[in-house]
């Protein structure tokens, strides 16, 4: 088995299916925003910016860390701050050979001076398809509701996805503070989603048990599960996961950061993988977590002892999880599995 290095890793095609927009800007385009908007931030050098909005160690709980979204919000309340910000994160995830990414933000969150939720994802989606036509990559967007406020407001969001599902958006999720506001209080936003044939991903099992995920897929009937670190909690509910090949969007450092985990060597990413479950890797958040695509999978690679063939099985598992159409899906598998093999050197008789 050839070694892992971070160039290769670097040099694979690779799909993102968890990335939030507001908490992956870059800290420049901070300061470039808040100078042109007369937004006041915590600090005007760059230095002490990424140490106010980024977890460089960890927070208390996930609610702390959510926190942090109201430095890089405040930056992202008109349409050229959006649109610039969506441009950037498929640029930047295009320099790492993304090939696939989902972008996923709530636009009822970018509505302080009085921009619609149709403006803001209008602006998110107009900065992808500029990316998409100056780079390498795919992009499509998960619309967000958010389970402390209101299911009224989810059930808007859900309008909102099924308005533009052929026009840039790909899936509706939950995100937001998991314990105590149970997912299945937002079953109108779903219902609807699903009925109008729209993927569906939840965050579950990061802040609270696995009866989070249980209420993710039997309630709102998500197509995956985002974190799903508690998952290992549930042996039946395990196996259930494992056998529908619901795919967990893994995002090693930010469950460290948020604590849904104490330390990194006690993610159940390898007892996951091992078990066969199906698996993507994912940054989470850019700038808050201070990562990248290659970080997390080199996170894997360090405290987890992932090989090329671990990291081709995690690659097509994303790809096939992808919110995308089939042929396109297969498109993409095709390509990085001949990729990896012709690294490995893995001759397949014809």
């Amino acid at each position: 088995m050839k070694p892992v290095t971070r160039e290769f890793i670097h040099r694979l095609p690779k799909p993102e299916l968890h990335c939030h927009l507001d908490g992956s800007l870059r800290i420049e385009t901070m300061l470039d925003i808040a100078q042109k908007e007369k937004i006041e931030l915590p600090s005007k050098d760059p230095d002490l910016l990424l140490k106010a909005v980024a977890v460089l160690d960890k927070v208390k709980n996930l609610e702390e860390y959510i926190e942090k979204f109201g430095i890089t919000l405040s930056v992202l309340q008109s349409p050229e701050s959006l649109r610039r910000a969506a441009f950037e994160l498929a640029e930047d995830a295009a320099k790492e050979n993304i090939k696939y990414i989902e972008v996923r933000y709530s636009p009822i969150l970018h509505n302080n001076h009085g921009m619609t939720p149709m403006q803001s994802l209008d602006a998110v989606l107009e900065g992808l398809r500029e990316a998409e036509s100056e780079f390498n990559i795919q992009t499509g967007v998960i619309i967000c509701g958010i389970r402390n406020i209101s299911p009224d407001v989810s059930l808007q969001l859900a309008e909102l996805a099924v308005a533009y599902k052929y026009r840039g958006v790909v899936g509706f999720d939950l995100a937001g503070a998991e314990e105590n506001n149970p997912a299945k209080a937002h079953i109108g936003a779903f219902y609807l989603t699903r009925n109008n044939n729209i993927n569906i991903t939840l965050h579950a099992g990061e802040a609270y048990g696995p009866e989070s995920i249980h209420q993710a897929i039997h309630y709102c009937g998500a197509n995956r599960i985002g974190h799903g670190t508690r998952l290992k909690e549930n042996g039946d509910l395990l196996n259930y996961v494992n056998d529908q090949r619901i795919c967990l969007e893994i995002c090693l450092n930010s469950n460290v950061h948020t604590q849904s985990i104490k330390k990194i060597e006690d993610h159940p990413i390898r007892l996951y993988l091992d078990y066969g479950l199906r698996l993507s890797l994912n940054t989470d958040n850019r700038l808050i977590s201070n990562t990248t695509l290659v970080d997390e999978y080199m996170t894997a690679y360090k405290y987890f002892n992932f090989n090329m063939l671990d990291f081709k099985d995690i690659i097509i598992s994303g790809f096939k999880s992808a919110f995308l159409h089939h042929r396109e899906r297969t498109r993409l598998i095709k390509d990085v599995a001949d990729e990896i093999d012709d690294y490995l050197g893995i001759v397949h008789p014809h």
